[in-house]
C-alpha cells in the first residue's frame, strides 16, 4: 500500500517539510541511511506546540506533540527521497526528547505518540528502537523534539 493512501485512510495529511531553525541541514542520505534532524511539533496551521509536561502540558498533549513530530518526519523523508518512500526500508531508530520537569516520569507513554504513527502509516517497516529522554528545555520552547535514523533502499 502507498503511504499517501495509508495517511488518506489514517484522515492525515503531511505538512510542508520545515526548514532548519539554524546552521544545519534537514536530512542527510549517508550510507544507506537516512539521518534525519531534530522536528518540531507544528500544528495544521503552523503553530508550534510549546510548553512542559508535567507543567503546562498533560500526557495527551504531549502525545500529539510527538504525533506531529512524526509526521513531520514522514514529511522530510519524502522531501528527501523525492516522495519515493518506496525506498524505505526500516524505521531504524527515534530520539526522543520531552520537556519537562524533573518529577514527570512518563517520556516513553509520550514518545508513543510518534512510534505508534510510525507503525499505522509504514507497518512492521515502521518499527524501531527508540530513546525518550526528559530534557529541561527545547528549542523554540516546544514541547517535543524528535530525530530519526532510516535504512534506506539505493535508488
Amino acid at each position: 500500500m502507498s503511504i499517501d493512501r495509508r495517511l488518506f485512510e489514517l484522515g492525515l495529511e503531511l505538512p510542508k517539510p520545515a526548514a532548519p531553525v539554524a546552521a544545519y541541514v534537514p536530512a542527510v542520505l549517508v550510507g544507506g541511511l537516512l539521518h534525519i534532524s531534530g522536528q518540531l511539533p507544528f500544528r495544521p496551521d503552523g503553530t508550534l506546540i510549546v510548553g512542559r509536561l508535567g507543567e503546562s502540558v498533560d500526557v495527551p498533549g504531549g502525545v500529539e506533540a510527538a504525533r506531529r513530530c512524526g509526521l513531520m518526519l514522514l514529511a522530510q523523508m519524502g522531501a528527501a527521497l523525492d516522495g519515493d518512500f518506496a525506498r524505505i526500508e526500516r524505521v531504524v531508530k527515534l530520539g526522543a526528547f520531552i520537556s519537562s520537569t524533573p518529577n514527570f516520569t512518563d517520556q516513553p507513554k509520550v514518545a508513543n505518540g510518534a512510534s505508534e504513527l510510525m507503525v499505522d502509516v509504514l507497518g512492521d517497516i515502521g518499527r524501531h528502537v527508540r530513546s525518550a529522554v526528559g530534557v529541561p528545555v527545547l528549542p523554540l520552547g516546544a514541547a517535543v523534539e524528535i530525530d530519526a535514523i532510516v535504512a534506506i533502499r539505493a535508488a
